[in-house]
């Protein structure tokens, strides 16, 4: 994918890409005062050795590395190379997908725990 100059539909969606980038910045910025408040949640409700907090912590130190090392990297490159407007490798397009769907999967994954909570005995 090649994108053109001008104010076209392409320097439309080159905008659009600049600004989700920006908000996945602002959002993992945030998204580090999640664990942090379920922490001192769960040891409010005296939880912390449960084997369902436990894999939660787990997955969303899986989740943040993923974020930190496979998809806001290569949010910066896509979006280095459109402002360039340089070429887009698709290979590399479908490979920020992937780690983005292995992110979101991890995450949804942790949000299910903290509904469930399976063998949790605090009735809560």
């Amino acid at each position: 994918v090649a994108p053109a100059g001008g104010d076209g539909p392409v320097a439309a969606a080159v905008t659009t890409v600049e600004v989700l980038h920006r908000i996945c910045r602002v959002y993992s910025r945030i998204g580090v005062a999640v664990p942090v408040l379920g922490l001192a949640t769960a040891l409010a409700m005296g939880v912390l050795g449960d084997g369902w907090l436990i894999t939660s912590i787990a997955l969303t130190a899986a989740a943040a590395a993923v974020l930190i090392a496979f998809v806001l990297p290569r949010q910066d490159e896509l979006v280095e190379q459109l402002a360039q407007q340089r070429s887009v490798d698709r290979r590399e397009t479908m490979r920020l997908a992937m780690f983005t769907g292995v992110f979101n999967l991890l995450w949804a994954t942790v949000t299910v725990l903290m509904i469930v909570r399976p063998g949790s005995t605090t009735g809560a």
